[in-house]
C-alpha cells in the first residue's frame, strides 16, 4: 500500500509536469507573463504553456532551446554545439519577434542581427517558464509580435535554510556542477545560485557526414551566479532585488573552417531589478527599476565588429485593481532606454539609441462561463512614430474538461539597432518597425488541443545589397520590404495516463512561413512531432523516452539549399530517488547516432550519455 502511494504521488508530479493538469492542480499554477499580473492559469484566455521545475528536474534538458523544444509552435537552429549562437522560431517567426524575459525583465541584445541568443541562460536555476504565444504588444510593447517567453528563477523557501548541491559528467569532456542556498524567515529571504559548465564540445562547422574527431573542438564554459531577496516591512509591503550574471566564452569557427583556432566569443551578461511592492485595500502596487547590460568581444577577428556594449533600461510603475472577486484591471507607465556602441577590428567605432515613453491597461472580466481580456498599450519612441496596439481574447468554458478560446491582437518589432548602424554596410535610420497582426482560435477537450494561427507581417525588415558581388563597396543596407509575409498552421497536443503508470504525450505542429511572393521562408519546417512516454511503474524510479520528428526544412529561400529536415532524434533518461536527499539520473541523447544538420555546413551531436548526481540538504 505505501509503494502504491508513492507511485500515485509521483504520477501526479509528472502530470503536473506534462501540464496535464487537474482542476485542483490547474488552479495552483499561475502566469504573470499574460497580463503583467500574476493569475490562475485556467482564467488565461492566451494561448499559453508553461514548463515547471518538475519536469526539467525529470528530463535533464541539455540547454534552455531544447526544454522550449519540446513544446508545439517552437524549433530553433544552432550554429554548433552547446554555447553556439542559437535563434528560436516561435509559430515559424524570426528570434527578434519573441520577447524574452528573465524575471520579467527584457533580456534584448541590440547588438546581434537576429535578435537575443539565449545559449548563456543556464537551465538549472529555473521555477518555471511561461511561453505566451500570439501578439503581445498590447501588454509588453515593442519585440512581443510572435509571444513572450518569461523565464522565472527559484525563490527562496520562507521559515527554513535549505540548498543543494549537483555535479554532471558525460560526453565531449562535460562537466557540470553548482549549488543552490537560501534562507527565508518572516521579515526577508534571500537565495544564492551558483552554476559551471565547461565542455571540450566538439567542431562548430564541419560538411556533413564526415567524422567530427577531424577536426579540433570548440570548447565553451560558462559561468552563472544568481542572487534574489526579498524584505517583508509588513504583511502588505516588500521590497525585492535580483541579479544574474553569466560569464561565458566560446570557441567557434570563422570563415577559414572548422579548425580555425582563433575565433572566440567572449560574452558577459548582467540583468538586476530593484522593486517595490504595496498594497492597500482592493490595489496592488508595483514599482520595477531594472537594467540588462551584454557585453561581447568577439576573439581573433581581424575584420567587422569586434566589441559590442548593450544596454537596456526600463522604470515602470503598474496598479492591479480588483474590482470583483476575478475581475481586475493593470494600469501603468513607465520608460524605456536601449542603447549600443560598437568597436570594429580597425579600431573605428559607433553607436545609436532608443527611448521609449509607454502607457498600458489590460481589463479582465469573467461572466459565469466566459472569460474576456481586453489590452490596450501607447508608446511613444523618439526613432519612430508612436505606436497604439491592443489584444482581445476570449476563453469559454463549455464544461469542466472541454473549452474554447481564441486572440487577436495587432503588434510590431522595432529594428535592432546594429541593423540601424550597420557596421557591415551603410547606416539607415529610416527603417520602419515591423507590424504584424496575429489570430488563433482553438479548443481543448480532454486533455486534447487544437489550435489554429495565423500571423500577417508587413514592413519586413531585410538586408539589401546593390552590388553583391563587389566585397569593398560596403553599400548594403538594412531596409523595409514591400508586401506581407504570412505565417499560418496548427497546432496539436495529447497527454494521457495509457496505463497504471505510464504517461504518453504527443504534439505536432504544421506551419506554413510565405513571403509577399508565396515563396517559403528559410529553415522553417514544415511539420514537426514530438512524442514522449513516462514510466513510473517502480518505486523512486522514473524513465523518459523521447523523440522528435523534423519534416521538410530547407537551408535557404525557396525551397533552395540543402535540405536540413526529414529526420528522427530518440533521447533517455532514468531518474532514481536513493533516498529523500540524494538523487541520481543517466541521460543518454541521440540515441541511435543519427547524423543530421539543422544549419547546412554546421555540426550537431552525435550519440551523448551523461550522469549527474544531487544532494538536498
Amino acid at each position: 500500500m505505501e509503494n502504491k502511494k508513492l507511485t500515485s504521488s509521483l504520477v501526479a508530479s509528472l502530470l503536473i509536469a506534462t501540464n496535464l493538469y487537474s482542476a485542483e492542480e490547474l488552479s495552483s499554477i499561475t502566469v504573470t507573463s499574460a497580463t503583467k499580473s500574476e493569475q490562475s492559469i485556467e482564467d488565461i484566455t492566451s494561448n499559453v504553456d508553461v514548463i515547471t521545475s518538475d519536469e526539467l528536474e525529470e528530463r535533464h534538458f541539455t540547454s534552455l532551446a531544447d526544454a522550449l523544444n519540446s513544446l508545439p509552435g517552437i524549433s530553433f537552429t544552432s550554429n554548433g554545439g552547446i554555447g553556439s549562437t542559437i535563434s528560436l522560431s516561435l509559430r515559424g517567426t524570426s528570434n527578434n519577434r519573441t520577447l524574452i524575459l528573465i524575471d520579467g525583465i527584457k533580456f534584448k541584445d541590440h547588438s546581434s542581427i537576429s535578435g537575443t541568443d539565449i545559449s548563456t541562460l543556464m537551465i538549472t536555476d529555473i521555477e518555471r517558464i511561461e511561453i505566451i504565444k500570439g501578439a503581445q504588444s498590447g501588454i509588453w510593447g515593442a519585440d512581443g509580435a510572435a509571444g513572450v517567453i518569461n523565464i522565472i528563477t527559484k525563490s527562496a523557501e520562507n521559515n527554513s535554510f535549505n540548498g543543494n548541491i549537483f555535479t554532471e559528467i558525460g560526453s565531449f569532456n562535460t562537466k557540470k556542477y553548482g549549488t543552490q542556498l537560501s534562507y527565508g524567515n518572516k521579515s526577508f529571504d534571500i537565495k544564492f545560485d551558483a552554476q559551471r559548465i565547461s565542455t571540450d564540445s566538439f567542431t562548430s562547422r564541419a560538411p556533413k557526414g564526415t567524422d567530427l574527431d577531424k577536426y579540433e573542438d570548440d570548447k565553451y564554459e560558462n559561468t552563472t551566479l544568481n542572487l534574489k531577496s526579498n524584505y517583508y516591512i509588513n504583511d502588505n509591503t516588500k521590497i525585492n532585488f535580483f541579479v544574474t550574471d553569466i560569464d561565458s566564452l566560446k570557441e567557434y569557427d570563422g570563415f577559414s573552417g572548422p579548425n580555425d583556432t582563433l575565433m572566440k566569443n567572449d560574452s558577459k551578461s548582467r540583468i538586476y531589478n530593484l522593486g517595490y511592492n504595496q498594497k492597500y485595500k482592493n490595489h496592488d502596487f508595483i514599482l520595477n527599476i531594472n537594467k540588462a547590460n551584454i557585453k561581447r568581444d568577439q576573439i581573433g577577428t581581424t575584420w567587422g565588429v569586434k566589441l559590442t556594449n548593450n544596454d537596456t533600461k526600463n522604470i515602470e510603475l503598474k496598479d492591479k485593481i480588483s474590482y470583483d472577486k476575478k475581475d481586475y484591471l493593470v494600469i501603468g507607465l513607465g520608460g524605456t532606454e536601449d542603447k549600443i556602441n560598437f568597436t570594429r577590428a580597425d579600431d573605428s567605432s559607433n553607436n545609436a539609441s532608443n527611448k521609449t515613453k509607454y502607457l498600458f491597461l489590460t481589463n479582465s472580466n469573467h461572466f459565469d462561463d466566459l472569460i474576456l481580456t481586453e489590452s490596450l498599450r501607447y508608446d511613444k519612441f523618439n526613432n519612430f512614430d508612436n505606436k497604439i496596439t491592443g489584444k482581445l481574447g476570449a476563453k469559454y468554458n463549455i464544461s469542466k474538461e472541454f473549452y474554447l478560446f481564441s486572440n487577436i491582437g495587432t503588434a510590431y518589432s522595432v529594428p535592432l539597432l546594429i541593423k540601424n548602424i550597420n557596421p557591415w554596410g551603410m547606416t539607415n535610420f529610416d527603417i520602419k518597425p515591423e507590424e504584424s497582426k496575429s489570430f488563433d482560435l482553438g479548443f481543448d477537450y480532454k486533455n486534447f488541443k487544437f489550435t489554429y494561427f495565423h500571423q500577417k507581417v508587413t514592413d519586413l525588415i531585410d538586408w539589401y545589397d546593390p552590388t553583391p558581388t563587389d566585397y569593398y563597396n560596403n553599400d548594403a543596407i538594412y531596409r523595409n520590404l514591400d508586401g506581407e509575409a504570412k505565417f499560418k498552421g496548427i497546432e496539436l497536443s495529447y497527454k494521457k495516463e495509457v496505463f497504471s503508470d505510464t504517461l504518453l504525450s504527443l504534439n505536432y505542429t504544421r506551419l506554413s512561413a510565405k513571403d509577399k511572393d508565396g515563396k517559403y521562408l528559410a529553415r522553417k519546417p514544415n511539420q514537426n512531432l514530438k512524442v514522449g512516454l513516462d514510466y513510473y511503474g517502480i518505486s523512486n524510479f522514473h524513465l523518459n523516452l523521447n523523440a522528435e520528428y523534423v519534416g521538410q526544412r530547407y537551408n535557404n529561400y525557396d525551397k533552395a539549399g540543402e535540405q536540413t529536415g526529414k529526420y528522427t532524434l530518440w533521447n533517455i533518461v532514468a531518474n532514481s530517488e536513493i533516498n529523500k536527499n540524494v538523487s541520481t539520473y543517466i541521460k543518454l541523447d541521440n540515441i541511435f547516432n543519427k547524423d543530421y544538420q539543422i544549419v547546412d555546413g554546421y555540426a550537431t551531436a552525435p550519440r551523448s550519455a551523461y550522469i549527474g548526481l544531487k544532494y538536498k540538504f
